[in-house]
């Protein structure tokens, strides 16, 4: 199988050209990336935990999907593709806010990403992709927040800064 490009961007979030995923990685250069927030009626987060077999933060709690958008595919049909893909449903989606971070691990790669954060709604279960999600549940946003501060080893490095910094725009509940 050929190996999945990204969409290098500068900090405008503005193409500038594609790289193999893994190569962006090594090299820590800034790319397009999404992640996916689904509530249910209850505002509950519906969280993923990352299979044991990914290639960075395995076994982590995090959002209910993420990945990247493939050339010339918008924010939304990325995040509705992977939605499918990882959770086995798609729901109608949202964009919210959008930040730069970077993360780098211990394996030698580097998440170095422009995150779009989209948001949805969902009141069913999942079926999940065992390639790509060990777990998932539902967690009221206020519980997320307390656990990752007893707990921070528990949860994905973008999870973390999203709660940390955009807890406001994740909040539908307001």
């Amino acid at each position: 199988m050929k190996e999945e490009k990204v969409i290098l961007v500068n900090e405008n979030d503005e193409q500038i050209g594609l790289m193999p995923k893994m190569e962006a990685h090594e090299k820590a250069l800034l790319h397009r990336a999404f992640s996916v927030f689904v509530f249910n009626n209850k505002n509950e987060l519906m969280l993923q935990q990352r299979a044991l077999n990914k290639y960075h933060s395995p076994g982590l709690w995090t959002n209910t999907c993420c990945s990247h958008q493939r050339d010339g595919e918008t924010n939304i049909e990325a995040g509705k593709r992977r939605l499918q893909e990882e959770m086995g449903f798609v729901v109608d989606l949202q964009e919210s806010i959008s930040f730069i971070y970077k993360a780098p691990f211990d394996n030698g790669l580097t998440e170095h990403e422009y995150d779009h954060v989209l948001l949805g709604n969902y009141n069913g279960k999942p079926t999940i992709n065992l390639d790509e999600v060990a777990g998932w549940k539902w967690m009221p946003l206020e519980k997320i927040k307390e656990d990752i501060l007893l707990k921070p080893e528990l949860y994905t490095e973008w999870f973390k800064v999203i709660f940390d910094k955009f807890y406001e725009h994740i909040n539908i509940s307001k």
